[in-house]
């Protein structure tokens, strides 16, 4: 495949399989020493891939669950955050500086830190108790944090009883890896077609439901803005007849993320009423990609690191296209602010 170093995707996201075992000795030790309830503490991007593991718990647990952005949580505090709670908070680089702020709140309060980050030798790295690693990189780390917080999230309800099937799940994700890059094969002949949609405006609808909605906000925001300098502008299927549903007439490019889960007719909704109005309507369904060795409930889990690893083909044709490297910023981390 285009520009992928097969063998080190396989490496990175086995590496977040392997994690599972430390990510459940820590919730569930969490837990029985009398935990409350669990916040999830991203910055920028990696909070949106925190997000479907918020929304499973919100659903189907009844473990209060909470996120929030470190820079306002800093200046406001709250009364659910205490030395009962325990906090996830990831960062790739772990010198996340809100994040790294946030952490040394966390240690006054009390709370159990556990940080997911991709070098131990960083603030966030040293910090976390535990720090759990996971040494991925841009184009590998959006299916890594998928699939930890979606351990995050299981093994909260293991320890609470919620769930009957976490063995079986756990142990099929052990499949999830070469999944993934089979996903990537079977999408890689339409990638550099679906890179020249992309590319062929300046500006974009993104649009998804469910646990497909985040990875939409992710692509959108921290790939096409951030790494692309497109403009977009993404909205949720559940807002999009409230509103957004007037920017559509013909020309208009809408890109619309379908996943596997319970909210996919949402975006099917989203569907049929663009089909009528504009031209420049796209649909990428994971369902089209993703091997049907895993299961359905595994699929509906992990739909959004599905998309993520599509997209990541596309982005890959998209750069060299645009002659513009998806590394090449003009303000991050590149200015003071």
């Amino acid at each position: 495949m285009f520009n992928l170093d097969e063998a080190r995707f396989l490496a990175i996201q086995q590496g977040a399989v392997g994690l599972a075992p430390r990510i459940d000795q820590a919730i569930s030790a969490a837990i029985r020493a009398g935990a409350t309830n669990l916040f999830f503490l991203g910055t920028g991007g990696v909070a949106y891939l925190m997000e479907p593991a918020v929304q499973l718990l919100q659903r189907r647990s009844g473990f209060a669950v909470y996120k929030d952005y470190p820079a306002e949580l800093i200046l406001t505090g709250s009364t659910h955050l205490t030395a009962k709670s325990i906090v996830v908070m990831p960062s790739l680089s772990g010198t996340t500086k809100e994040s790294v702020a946030m952490l040394a709140r966390l240690q006054e309060v009390g709370a159990t830190v556990i940080t997911l980050v991709g070098d131990i030798d960083t603030p966030l790295g040293q910090g976390g108790t535990p720090a759990l690693v996971n040494a991925a990189a841009d184009d590998t780390s959006s299916e890594s944090f998928y699939i930890q917080s979606l351990l995050v999230a299981l093994s909260v309800m293991k320890a609470r009883r919620e769930i009957a099937d976490y063995d079986q799940l756990v142990g099929e994700m052990a499949a999830v890896p070469s999944a993934l890059l089979a996903a990537k094969a079977t999408f890689e002949p339409q990638a550099e077609a679906f890179a020249r949609i992309i590319a062929g405006s300046d500006y974009h609808m993104f649009c998804g439901a469910g646990n497909m909605w985040p990875q939409a906000l992710y692509y959108a925001t921290c790939i096409l803005e951030e790494m692309q300098w497109i403009r977009t502008r993404p909205v949720h299927a559940a807002d999009f007849f409230h509103g957004p549903l007037e920017l559509i007439e013909p020309g208009v490019s809408l890109i619309l993320f379908r996943g596997e889960d319970a909210c996919d007719p949402l975006a099917e909704r989203v569907a049929q009423f663009a089909a009528r109005y504009t031209d420049r309507l796209t649909v990428i369904n994971t369902a089209d990609y993703c091997p049907r060795n895993l299961s359905p409930t595994l699929r509906a889990l992990l739909s959004p690191a599905v998309m993520a690893t599509l997209m990541e083909r596309l982005s890959a044709h998209l750069e060299v296209m645009r002659d513009h490297p998806l590394t090449t910023r003009r303000y991050y981390k590149r200015v003071a602010y």
